[in-house]
């Protein structure tokens, strides 16, 4: 009479869970994937199993992730009297891709189990479990009782690399320069005309010169105007210095008109400060004066507000003690002109720009610069340093800092990017940028609500999207 099927696997189900008691044990596990190929390599442990000389064991490695499961060459663990029978059948792992060894019950045993099957996708994120056969079942009638040897996970972590969006800076309309300088003129007592060999007028003359020459030979320079600015001491009557303020600075316009042939559209302008009270407030509050508070106190009160008055306090403080060293060390610098060379700088190709980049940056706009960085790859050497560059040059500009910070934060100078998104323009590119800082140091959540907003964003959203799925997968590795 045959024995009921139910009953069957019943009766093998309370043999397998004696056979768990007496664990197999698993060590010096291995897996690799070769090619196409899974590799398995472990030693199985059989030194607590008790086999009765009769009966077999079959068991059978399987991978298993989810409902998806490949089976691996079992192994036969005959009991004295089974492995003789098996002997005598002459089978092989080469004929029947199975592994047969006699268990000697009391006795240390371990075998060296190796096996290797197609690789399918599924098997990246998958376990290896043992199935084990007591009853002639097959191991899928027992597959819900296998037990996991160890897990595989070939998936490489997910490395976040935040998308950002970068600003095109506006084209310059006219891209206007200037150059300044401050001259020390020497001029003989009360004379407003300058003497080029007169006490230090030849060096300071020679960098006036030097400074307008760096323009007017520079082929892509159009200077458009001269500036300048004369300056007197307080020393003296108020109305006094205000012409020798003025003529002075006259004076060296005529001069310098004298010395190149300009074109007739550049316009010269004269200004002039009778007085430099401002200077004179700067040098006293850098110096070591005994008596500074004193002296500060008359150049800043509001009155009296005649000037030639308030210069008359400064002569009688201290009995006129103070008054001499500013005649003598302070007042001397105080006589000064001030000059800008106003210009124009014509536009560049792209390949114009690339050059001058390296070569003379500061006759390029912001957009320019940005040209030149559309021609590199982005995220390399190169294109980063086109927005270095560019914030070196205009420290303040909001789409400059923007684009610094993009290329800081691809560079994981995290610090620096923060620096220059204080200066950064506002808007959607900011807060993606922001949202970058927070994903590179982990607060993943702290960069999902910042990136949310964004999606739609015309300028933001691809970038939004995309670094909302990388952060998404970050958390499900």
């Amino acid at each position: 009479m045959k024995m009921n099927k139910s009953l069957l696997i019943a009766t093998s189900l309370l043999a397998a869970t004696a056979l768990q008691a007496q664990e197999i044990k698993v060590k010096d596990r291995n897996v690799e994937q070769s090619g196409g190929t899974l590799l398995v390599g472990m030693t199985l442990d059989f030194s607590e199993v008790e086999v009765p000389a009769d009966r077999s064991v079959v068991c059978t490695p399987v991978v298993a992730s989810g409902d998806s499961i490949r089976p691996l060459p079992p192994v036969l663990l005959n009991g004295r009297d089974r492995q003789i029978l098996y002997e005598r059948t002459g089978r092989t792992y080469a004929t029947h891709g199975e592994y047969a060894l006699r268990r000697t019950n009391g006795h240390e045993q371990t075998f060296g189990y190796t096996a290797r099957t197609p690789m399918a996708p599924w098997m990246k994120r998958a376990e290896i479990a043992l199935v084990t056969d007591l009853c002639g079942c097959g191991w899928e009638t027992l597959l819900n009782e296998r037990s996991t040897l160890f897990p595989i996970n070939f998936t490489e972590p997910v490395v976040l690399k935040p998308q950002l969006a970068y600003r095109t800076p506006a084209a310059e309309a006219v891209k206007a320069r200037a150059v300044e300088g401050k001259a020390f003129l020497d001029f003989p007592v009360n004379r407003t005309e300058i003497h080029p060999d007169y006490r230090n007028n030849p060096r300071e003359l020679a960098a006036i010169r030097a400074t307008i020459a760096s323009v007017k030979d520079d082929p892509y320079a159009t200077i458009t105007e001269v500036w300048i600015k004369g300056f007197a001491s307080p020393e003296g009557r108020y109305t006094a210095n205000a012409y020798l303020a003025e003529n002075r600075a006259k004076a060296l316009s005529d001069y310098v008109k004298g010395l190149y042939r300009f074109d007739p559209a550049t316009a010269f302008t004269i200004d002039f400060e009778p007085e430099d009270w401002q200077g004179l407030e700067k040098r006293i509050a850098e110096s070591d004066l005994a008596d500074k508070a004193e002296l500060l106190a008359i150049v800043r009160a509001p009155e009296p507000a005649d000037l030639d008055k308030k210069e008359g306090k400064l002569k009688s403080l201290n009995g006129g003690a103070s008054y001499k060293i500013l005649l003598r060390d302070v007042y001397p610098a105080l006589r000064h002109s001030d000059y800008a060379v106003r210009y124009t700088i014509r536009n560049f190709t792209v390949e114009e720009a690339k050059t001058l980049l390296y070569t003379d940056p500061k006759k390029l706009s912001l957009n320019e610069m940005f040209q030149v960085a559309q021609t590199c790859e982005p995220g390399s050497r190169p294109f980063s340093e086109v927005f270095e560059i560019a914030v070196r040059l205009y420290p303040d500009d909001p789409v400059s800092n923007l684009n610094a910070a993009n290329t800081a934060i691809q560079n994981g100078q995290l610090e620096q990017a923060e620096s220059y998104l204080r200066k950064a323009l506002e808007g959607d590119e900011k807060q993606l940028a922001l949202a970058a800082i927070r994903m590179l140091r982990g607060d993943l959540d702290g960069a999902e609500a910042l990136l949310l907003p964004l999606q739609e964003s015309p300028s933001a959203g691809k970038a939004a999207r995309a670094n909302l799925a990388q952060i998404k997968q970050k958390r499900e590795e």
